[in-house]
């Protein structure tokens, strides 16, 4: 049994442990282990497949990033020819290379793809196995919103990061009085602000699930200053939504394309205009994705790869391992594939929120 790995999409904590249980469980069971750079870009010209043994994956459980490296541009269903910078072509038409990627596939022997990804790569995995090709998918994301998972690897990681960023954040706050908003990842989903905010005793948690209004906040730091709480901690998720308004975009000039980021700048000033309050505005951004993984998510990321390699053994393709309450289990890609996995407002944790006084801006 000849079988590929890839990691597509964002890197995040664990990927490496994904990579080191599917090696040592596959050549445990006699099969030949390729690794596929870059993602998808890897079956297409040039080609990039190197073979994996035991030695290679040495000590890669406690290590952040992908040996394998990753890409979020190479949609061979939709490629596009880049600059070597590796910003999109102006003007260039996009092109459908997925019969490429069978044919090298095909070339190279394979008998099936490991791919380990977000919901964009699970899309496009979905598409391959249409055509024919024999995928077993791994859930990979720090925002942990793959609908069809309890739990993605690297989440665990991204959390414990915030969470000790808000740590830090309380002592400056509570020295010079201020307001401190902290900006997290997570796009449309806030499972990252609500954990790390809950975790730290954050008092205002702004989630894209729940809209705010900047007059909300305003008078809840007043309240809290009326009772002697001289600072305020705001965590927010980059994808936060206005109540009556869209997420905020900012422009990326590298490549045109559009992008979450910038909203807790927005607010904070937004809100300090109401206030006349001083504050300062951290924005996490990528650190939240670096670095060693925590032992939950070394262990998570472990067991997916295990199962992966079992999968393959047992001829289960077309599929997602997903965590269903400590249970690992098989789903359909076209399920896991569409839609993700948002906090619900009427949830305990949110209603934990609420009952403690933290203010989610919209009250």
């Amino acid at each position: 049994m000849r079988v590929g790995i890839l990691t597509g999409g964002g890197d995040a904590p664990g990927l490496n442990a994904v990579i080191r249980a599917v090696v040592k469980g596959g050549v445990e069971r006699g099969f030949a282990v390729h690794g596929i750079s870059n993602g998808f870009e890897g079956l297409l010209d040039p080609v990039s497949v190197t073979p994996l043994g035991p030695a290679d994956v040495r000590g890669l459980v406690r290590r952040g990033g992908t040996i394998l490296g990753t890409s979020n541009r190479g949609n061979p269903f939709a490629w596009r020819d880049r600059h070597r910078d590796g910003r999109p072509r102006e003007g260039e038409p996009e092109r459908d290379r997925s019969d490429e990627v069978l044919a090298t596939v095909e070339k190279l022997g394979l008998d099936v793809i490991i791919v380990l990804g977000g919901d964009g790569s699970l899309a496009i995995a979905n598409l391959l196995a249409k055509k024919g090709l024999d995928i077993v998918a791994v859930p990979k994301t720090i925002d942990s919103d793959i609908r069809a998972t309890e739990a993605t690897f690297g989440h665990d990681t991204a959390l414990a990061v915030a969470t000790d960023a808000i740590d830090r954040l309380q002592t400056t706050a509570e020295s010079h009085h201020r307001v401190m908003y902290l900006e997290v990842m997570g796009r449309h989903a806030g499972w990252i602000a609500l954990g790390s905010g809950m975790a730290a005793g954050a008092d205002v948690i702004l989630i894209p699930e729940i809209p705010f209004r900047v007059q909300a906040i305003a008078e809840h730091i007043e309240r809290r200053r009326a009772r002697g709480r001289w600072y305020t901690i705001a965590v927010v998720a980059e994808g936060a939504v206005i109540d009556g308004g869209e997420e905020v975009w900012r422009d990326d000039a590298a490549g045109g394309a559009r992008r979450l980021g910038g909203i807790a700048e927005r607010v904070a000033a937004a809100v300090g205009e109401k206030t006349g309050l001083e504050y300062r505005v951290t924005t996490l951004g990528h650190i939240q994705r670096g670095g060693s993984p925590t032992p939950r998510d070394r262990i998570l990321a472990t067991r997916f790869g295990a199962a992966a390699v079992r999968a393959v053994a047992d001829g289960r393709t077309g599929i997602m391992i997903g965590l269903r309450g400590d249970e690992l289990i098989d789903v359909p890609l076209e399920k896991a594939a569409g839609g993700i996995r948002r906090v619900d407002p009427k949830s305990d944790l949110v209603l934990a929120a609420r009952e403690l006084g933290v203010s989610l801006g919209d009250r």
